[in-house]
């Protein structure tokens, strides 16, 4: 073997693979090059903004009962629109892994990290931070305009208030962790249609496929639903009977997506590109 050879060898054991950062940082161009992720973004902001300018301006005080000016949580309401949120988020962390795979970019991904669950790992952490800051901004917002629309004599929430900075940080965060869910379905499912029915699927039908199985299923059953933890944990006036407290609701839905996530990389791991 001649000393060029040699030297050769050196350099191809010396040269490094892909870290968690760097792979982190190819994750972190894909998502913003592509198209989609402005639209998402967009469409979070109309449904978190529009939907509460409207909830908000329709609260007449006058005409309420007491009953309801009871129960009347001007926080709460500003979060309208995280039904459309969520939903926008979860189809950004389908989208960030299922069209690699329709369109076969996940082959080269491959190629350049053979470690998958490092590629699952690097696009959590990037679709994660993304979703987190996005829905923290617009959380906020959406409290915001809510506030500045209601209209006096009705009571105003402001963030020193107990509770009301739990549930507007919750309004941000609860997104993000159902986009993190959504990411890893879509690394089990594969498939950007399958995994958003799932989505749906897990937010809005299971809710009411228990709705007939009676009362004590429902509050037994119910309170570990992402949607139902979401509600009472954005309640600052009166957290509702037979849920789960906030913090405990935060720490089941971050268990969920480390669910997801844990299954995701272990489907990818088995599986052929």
């Amino acid at each position: 073997m001649t000393t060029a050879a040699l030297s050769r060898g050196r350099a191809d054991t010396a040269r490094p693979g892909y870290t968690f950062r760097s792979t982190a940082r190819m994750e972190w161009l894909k998502l913003r090059s592509v198209r989609s992720t402005s639209w998402i973004a967009l469409v979070f902001a109309a449904g978190m903004i529009g939907l509460s300018v409207l909830v908000m301006i329709h609260q007449h005080w006058a005409t309420m009962s007491a009953q309801d000016r009871a129960s009347f949580d001007p926080t709460e309401n500003s979060f309208a629109g995280l039904a459309i949120g969520q939903l926008a988020l979860g189809v950004l962390g389908v989208l960030a892994i299922t069209t690699e795979f329709s369109s076969g970019m996940i082959r080269a991904t491959f190629a350049a990290v053979p470690r998958r669950p490092l590629v699952l790992a690097a696009k959590a952490a990037v679709v994660g931070a993304v979703a987190l800051v996005v829905g923290e901004i617009f959380a906020f917002a959406a409290f915001a305009v809510g506030e500045l629309v209601l209209r006096s004599p009705a009571p105003h929430a402001n963030l020193g208030q107990p509770g009301v900075l739990r549930a507007v940080l919750m309004g941000g965060a609860y997104p993000a962790l159902i986009a993190l869910i959504a990411l890893g379905l879509g690394a089990v499912i594969r498939h950007t249609a399958g995994a958003i029915s799932a989505v749906v699927g897990i937010l809005f039908v299971l809710p009411l496929i228990v709705l007939p199985l009676g009362v004590s299923v429902q509050n037994s059953v119910g309170q570990f639903m992402p949607m139902l933890i979401a509600e009472n944990s954005l309640t600052a006036v009166k957290l509702q009977s037979h849920t789960l407290p906030a913090g405990l609701g935060f720490a089941v839905l971050c268990g969920y997506a480390a669910i997801a996530l844990a299954a995701g990389g272990w489907a990818l791991a088995r599986r052929d590109a």
